[in-house]
């Protein structure tokens, strides 16, 4: 079955490499992808990265994988997005986009009649992720934003595609798996849950890094996705897993409560508990200090590690072991 996005158009047993262009309204950008169509067949496997800006870890492992992939190797099809958001990841480099200040992972699956940020989530949903056996976006902490590396997945109504999501989750082999008990919001995973579509989040390296180390780390986790999805043969160059996967779930979020300056005095990975005071938003006009609260017991899964904050900015994600 020929694999075709937009003009790009690969044939069963060959990749094609490409960009295609997507009419955003008052601009037009253009999406890098790579189609391999397999030689066998298979299910249909979507991987995004560079869904936001300053988060190369996720694009740097989808391009690279895109050009390691052969359709010799592959049973089925592996569509790669390795930049699925070009203003934020090319100009704006950070979670929302230039064009409109939105973030893309707030909007899925996107409105075509809406702005520049909501038409590319609504052609991204449409044209990569709709029709897929299984989706992973790949992301990592900002330049402003220290992370602990884990996997996401939400939970449905449906039994059936809970358990091939978990299973594609634990499968990449990382220590933490986070899951959220519904499918709610406009995460792009989320979006694809909702319409049936086994969905993962994978978030692998922080601070805006590029190290190979963490590179290679999310593509070991990429191949044993593909093998455990039965789009590969097992790996043999891949690392083996040093930890068993463990589920989590979040308990809480720490939002800043003003403008200003944030010191912190708990960072990611500390243990915390609701109430303790975890830092401090200092406006730099009068000096005067906002007490920051955890406002859940739990480990620090990401945590802001930026000097400057606005009112609503994310300083801290709570979560603990799910028993």
């Amino acid at each position: 079955m020929t694999l075709t996005i937009g003009p790009l158009r690969a044939e069963p047993g060959h990749k094609t490499r490409g960009t295609v262009p997507v009419d955003l309204g008052p601009t037009t950008v253009d999406i890098p992808l790579v189609l391999v169509n397999g030689s066998r067949p298979g299910p249909r496997v979507v991987i995004t990265g560079g869904v936001h800006g300053g988060e190369f870890v996720g694009t740097d492992a989808a391009a690279r994988l895109g050009g390691l992939l052969e359709p010799e190797d592959i049973a089925g099809q592996v569509v790669i997005c390795p930049v699925a958001n070009p203003p934020a990841v090319y100009d704006g480099r950070l979670g929302k986009s230039p064009l409109d200040g939105v973030n893309i992972n707030r909007v899925f699956p996107g409105d075509p009649a809406g702005g520049p940020t909501e038409r590319l989530a609504a052609w991204i949903f449409e044209h990569v992720i709709t029709g897929a056996d299984a989706y992973a976006d790949l992301h990592s902490g900002g330049i402003d934003e220290t992370l602990l590396d884990f996997v996401g997945y939400r939970l449905t109504s449906d039994e059936e595609l809970d358990a091939k999501t978990r299973g594609m989750a634990h499968a990449v082999g990382y220590e933490r798996v986070l899951f959220g008990r519904n499918a709610a919001g406009g995460n792009s995973h989320a979006a694809a849950a909702r319409h049936g579509i086994p969905a993962i989040l994978v978030e692998t390296g922080q601070l805006g890094e590029r190290e190979p180390a963490q590179t290679k780390t999310l593509l070991d986790g990429l191949y044993r996705l593909l093998h455990h999805l039965g789009v590969i043969e097992e790996p043999q160059h891949v690392a083996p897993v040093t930890a068993r996967p463990r589920e989590w779930v979040w308990t809480g979020s720490v939002e800043s409560p003003a403008t200003g300056l944030w010191y912190p005095d708990a960072v990611t990975g500390d243990e915390v508990t609701e109430g303790q005071s975890i830092g401090r938003v200092i406006d730099p006009a009068d000096g005067s200090e906002h007490k920051v609260t955890a406002t859940a017991t739990g480990q620090i899964l990401y945590g802001m590690n930026g000097l400057t904050v606005a009112p609503g900015a994310e300083l801290a994600a709570i979560a603990v072991p799910h028993e």
